[in-house]
């Protein structure tokens, strides 16, 4: 047993930096009570399995040619102490009794199924939890060594007398002799730890802790709960594995099985329980029974590692006890975590305090070079375990010094200031690529130059009628004639399909009104609507009706389904929809091309039924997540999206934001829509959340969307929402639409909790519209400071003031930069306790106003609905600025640049006060009371302002929604013809 000592401790250390490594990404907490009695178990058949392979005589251990046996903390008495030679089991009588054993063991599997739940019940509320006071155990542990046996030992004999030792010889007898030397040192890597750990954590997301749920005070309590539980584990561990029964020596055989039965009885009481809540909660039931492939391949491999962590713990306190285990452990932990944050974060954003972290590891390598240096130096034989060293070896001195100077190199790599706000550059970077978009897409002003730029652009031909698109573009003045991108890209994997299946999947999704797609009919040049419409949407088709009517003469013959719901329908999974990519990108060849679509499309069309069918290929999530089901799967399969699981929402995920971010603030409006490296964005959107009508394919069928999210194949249209101007700028002398100096200097932003559907669980405080309610509203001071770039002291070599982030709370910054944010009239889509519970914190809500009154703000802030912001033209075409936070995209994502015409945030928004203070300016007191002001940027904001205006003018005009559908349906008849292989346009 003693040759497994090393290997047991090898590998809690390696074990311990994988857990650290791999927990935060795991799907396994999905589930916490599932993946608890599947480590249980596994543990408990590993235990009991290798107690078996264990020899069967004693399990005393031999120091120094005797053999001792471990006398339990609770049963010294004041002649001996636990670090003293035990008298042989005929000497003495042990108090120590089966009945004993027997309460250890209840006590054990008793902490352990408790622990289960009060990690369910942080995992479920885990944005309110406080920094993790773990690392307290293993000072729990010697604190409770110096009550229990410390206080009653003998004072050992120092070397006082010895004439030859030094004063360093002295000093250092008289401290590792000393009673209380385990507190101080395990003290010292408890302050360091934890110090360390809060100091390298992530800013707090602005997922909602809610102020009117009593999670913010509960979890805290669980938490330290938990952390006293986890004492109370170890302690049973250790005194099971070290315990002597009745007036024998207990087997090395029989300690081992009573922790691994301790464990096999945990799990199967905690799955009694489960059991029990699986016949009283009708409605978790689908839940607890169903489980995805992702948890499934998650949880085994986390129950591999901790399985053989757990196993070499177990082991390490058999050899070394349970504080020196836990030490260890601890130690390893903590250096792993702040270590891997510091290597991935040298930026000033987030704002760590990397001194800090810095000095609190230095604490944590001196407490746990200490702890080891007194373990080496205790008398062997008076204890009851072996040390880990009978003396510390150098190369372990080493691998703390290595570690030191790891440490003092990216603390002095990390960039605490810079010497620009990166807003300035990011406005000056988007007038540079607006300026090169201007030059490629309307480089074209005959139709031969537009048919060869579309050739050299899309590796094709136009379709035929592309010289009545052009003379229909350049009549209504486009100024977009070439880049039309948007439509290639969403059509380019409709190429994979024959025209006779595009047509046929048409007619499915149309033919059945569940489906939630009206059909649109184009016979001979006249536009029709389907029959089967619901009436609530006919606003919808009578829109596209008048704006394909204006054109539809130039169009074939052909069906169109449209979405009805906001949601987006359609997505192909990544390995099948980029083949279908390849394909539509394999260059066509036409050596005798027809400059016209097929005869008798009108036959080639299956008419739609007057009865409706029953059959659907569509799959309906409503109410339920849907990022792992649809969001996520045209990701590559190897992508943060795909394998990772960001369980903690109430941390911001760091590697999410920087790919798309410059600092706090967003610098990259395309890549911030991409989710495949953003895991965490499925518990911070509605759509992902819980959709409110959610019906979705796998395989590719032809729906015409409004908007979509990424990883959607829905085709996008201008929306006859704008077209028909149901969000409409239209100032009067009522509702004016002041110049900017005149304008209210607040943000503002009216309406719905629209956004998904809160049936009872809570969903709601992971969505957009609420958690940026809560972060502009400070309720009831329960959001995290918010950080702020603000000048410092410092100059740069220009004689400019360098540039730091400081984090404020809320109450300052809404005092400073009022905001006019509310929830109007009442809480939506909401049920059970998440009515009353949303419309408490969100207390009061403000009364319906005029959509005409926001023109009277300078700042506009745009969020998701259900779908897009129907709000975000009229914004762009008034002289406010326009704040944007969303995932959905439409139709003009690639006309319209961010930082040149309008303000984009990121969906998390952590640079939200940051962004606001850029424009509106700062002026307050910073930590030591020094005064810091920021000048408000007004000239850049009412420039981003009128450039919007502008442009919106220019190219987003209604005209420029027909211009776009006009282009679309050419494409989509080329498609849907059956000569498409020998059909396009060709200049004569």
């Amino acid at each position: 047993m003693e040759r497994t000592k090393w290997a047991a401790i090898s590998g809690l250390v390696a074990g311990t930096v994988l857990l650290c490594r791999s927990i935060p990404t795991t799907f396994a907490f999905d589930k916490p009570v599932h993946t608890s009695i599947v480590v249980l178990a596994s543990c408990a058949g590993i235990i009991i399995g290798l107690s078996r392979l264990l020899p069967r005589e004693g399990g005393g251990r031999a120091h120094n040619g005797q053999q001792y046996d471990a006398v339990p903390l609770g049963d010294l008495g004041q002649p001996h102490g636990s670090r003293e030679p035990s008298p042989s089991p005929g000497d003495v009588r042990y108090p120590s009794s089966l009945r004993k054993l027997r309460i250890l063991f209840l006590i054990l599997v008793l902490a352990i199924c408790i622990r289960v739940e009060v990690l369910r019940e942080v995992l479920a509320n885990i944005q309110c939890a406080t920094a993790s006071w773990e690392p307290i155990i293993p000072l729990l542990l010697a604190t409770w060594d110096y009550i229990a046996v410390q206080r009653h030992r003998k004072r050992f004999e120092s070397d006082d007398d010895n004439p030859e030792g030094s004063v360093y010889d002295w000093l250092e007898s008289s401290w590792t002799k000393a009673r209380y030397r385990y507190v101080v040192a395990t003290a010292l890597l408890a302050y360091g730890a934890i110090d360390g750990l809060a100091s390298a954590s992530n800013p707090k997301s602005t997922f909602i802790c809610a102020a009117a749920l009593p999670y913010r005070w509960v979890v805290p309590m669980v938490q330290w709960l938990g952390t006293g539980l986890d004492f109370m584990i170890l302690y049973c561990i250790g005194q099971l594995l070290h315990q002597q029964e009745g007036r024998g020596q207990r087997g090395l055989v029989l300690r081992f099985l009573s922790v691994g039965w301790a464990f096999l009885f945990s799990a199967v009481i905690t799955l009694i329980a489960g059991l029990v809540y699986y016949v009283l909660a009708e409605q978790d039931r689908k839940w607890i029974t169903t489980t995805s492939s992702l948890y499934l391949w998650s949880t085994l491999r986390l129950d591999g590692l901790l399985c053989f962590n757990i196993v070499c713990t177990v082991i390490c306190i058999y050899h070394v006890g349970v504080m020196t285990t836990s030490t260890i452990a601890t130690f390893v932990a903590a250096s792993t975590i702040t270590t891997a944050q510091a290597w991935s974060n040298p930026h000033p954003f987030p704002p760590l305090p990397a001194g800090m972290a810095f000095i609190a590891l230095c604490l944590a390598i001196f407490g746990f070079a200490t702890y080891l240096h007194i373990e080496s130096t205790d008398d062997k034989s008076a204890n009851t375990t072996s040390p880990t060293f009978t003396k510390v070896p150098s190369w372990l001195y080493l691998c703390l010094l290595i570690l030191f100077f790891v440490r003092a190199g990216l603390w002095a790599s990390h960039g605490n200031t810079v010497t620009y706000h990166p807003i300035d550059m990011l406005i000056y970077d988007a007038q540079s690529r607006h300026e090169a978009y201007i030059n490629q897409t309307s480089a074209s002003k005959t139709l031969a130059k537009a048919a060869q730029a579309y050739e050299l652009r899309y590796q094709r031909n136009p379709p035929p009628g592309f010289q009545h698109w052009f003379a229909y573009a350049t009549a209504r003045n486009s100024v977009v004639i070439d880049d039309y991108d948007n439509i290639y890209r969403d059509l380019l994997p409709f190429y994979a399909l024959t025209p006779e299946e595009i047509r046929l999947r048409t007619w499915q999704m149309i033919a059945n009104p569940w489906n939630d797609a009206a059909g649109i009919s184009i016979r001979d040049g006249q536009v029709a609507i389907s029959p089967n419409v619901m009436p609530t949407h006919r606003w919808m088709l009578d829109g596209l009706v008048d704006m394909i009517g204006h054109f539809a003469e130039f169009l074939p013959d052909m069906d169109l389904a449209f979405n009805l719901n906001d949601e987006c329908r359609v997505a192909v999974p990544y390995e099948e929809a980029e083949k279908m990519r390849q394909i539509g990108m394999t260059p066509m060849q036409i050596e005798r091309p027809k400059n016209g679509f097929s005869e008798a499309r009108n036959e080639q069309w299956q008419p739609i039924p007057e009865q409706a069918i029953a059959e659907t290929p569509l799959r309906e999530l409503s109410w339920q997540h849907t990022f792992y089901d649809f969001g996520s799967v045209d990701c590559p399969p190897s992508s943060p999206a795909r394998t990772q699981r960001t369980w903690n929402v109430g941390e911001l995920c760091t590697s999410c934001t920087h790919p798309q971010s410059l600092g706090a603030f967003l610098a990259n409006w395309t890549l911030a829509g991409n989710i495949c490296h953003q895991p965490d964005l499925a518990n911070l959107h509605g759509i992902y959340l819980s959709p409110a009508a959610f019906k979705g394919a796998h395989a590719l069928y032809p729906i015409f969307s409004q908007s979509k999210v990424h990883g959607f194949n829905d085709i996008l249209y201008p929306s006859a929402w704008n077209y028909i101007d149901k969000a409409k700028y239209a100032p009067s002398p009522e509702h004016p639409d002041p110049p900017w100096a005149e304008k209210n200097s607040s943000l503002f932003w009216r309406g719905a909790t629209s956004e998904g559907v809160s049936p009872g669980a809570g969903q709601w405080r992971g969505m957009t519209r609420q958690r940026f309610l809560h972060l502009a509203n400070n309720i009831n001071s329960s959001t995290a400071p918010q950080p702020i770039l603000l000048p410092t002291p410092q100059k740069t070599s220009e004689g400019h003031n360098t540039l730091a982030y400081t984090t404020f709370p809320l109450f300052t910054l809404t005092k400073l930069l009022p905001t006019d944010i509310h929830i109007v009239d009442f809480i939506a889509r909401c049920g059970g306790p998440d009515c009353p519970n949303q419309a408490t914190e969100f207390h009061p809500l403000a009364p319906p106003s005029d959509f005409q009154a926001h023109w009277n703000y300078k700042y506009l802030l745009d969020l998701d609905g259900a779908g897009f912001s129907g709000r975000f033209l009229p914004f762009l075409l008034s002289r406010s600025l326009p704040f944007k936070a969303a995932l959905f995209r439409e139709w003009w994502d690639d006309r319209v640049t961010p930082w040149q015409h309008f303000v984009p945030l990121d969906i998390r928004g952590q640079g939200f006060w940051g962004t606001l203070v850029y424009f509106a300016g700062f002026k307050g007191a910073v930590g030591g009371g020094r005064e810091v002001l920021l000048e408000a940027h007004e000239v850049e904001g009412e420039r981003i302002a009128e450039r919007g205006r502008h442009w919106a003018g220019q190219v987003l005009r209604r005209e420029d929604m027909e211009v776009y559908f006009f282009r679309l349906l050419l494409e989509w008849g080329r498609l849907t013809d059956d000569g498409r292989d020998g059909i396009e346009f060709a200049v004569e």
